[in-house]
């Protein structure tokens, strides 16, 4: 069996792709991810794009992710941007990797209002060895102006083989 075939990215965009050409499949996509990773599913973003190395996820505004300012939570702009992150980053790693966070940063550029998509690319370099890399998840409002900056540190690394 291939191993790329068993990397747990690879199961991701197996799920994606045999559900996002169908009427709700983004919904039902959706739905399993917050099943898997329920913390991340709690703030009902939606994924609208997803291929290897790349994310882009939108969460729409609504008063279960705003501040008392009637903008969204910062918190929940970093969720939102780890997850971009997330996504992108495990799509992009082959089953002879694994990769952990181990730093998020969050650079504030404006209140968050409205809609916004957050969009993430991984291009993985050679790694034979533990290694850190930053990935960065910028997310944007519906006028296209970037109300944040999420920085993630990932640890990246060969996969322990399953003895």
């Amino acid at each position: 069996m291939d191993s790329a075939a068993e990397s747990p990215g690879r199961r991701v965009l197996a799920l994606w792709r045999s559900l996002s050409p169908w009427p709700f499949g983004a919904t039902l996509f959706g739905w399993a991810f917050a099943r898997q990773v329920p913390y991340s599913g709690a703030l009902g973003a939606r994924v609208r794009v997803l291929e290897p190395g790349y994310a882009r996820v939108e969460l729409r505004d609504r008063p279960g992710v705003r501040n008392h300012l009637r903008s969204v939570h910062a918190v929940a702009l970093a969720n939102l941007g780890e997850m971009t992150s997330g996504l992108a980053m495990v799509t992009a790693l082959p089953a002879s990797l694994r990769a952990i966070v181990t730093a998020l940063a969050v650079e504030y550029r404006k209140k968050a209002r409205g809609a916004l998509t957050a969009e993430s690319r991984v291009v993985l370099p050679a790694i034979a060895a533990d290694t850190e890399l930053e990935v960065h998840a910028a997310i944007r409002d519906a006028t296209g102006d970037e109300v944040a900056t999420v920085t993630v540190r990932w640890r990246v690394g060969p996969a322990r083989s399953a003895a």
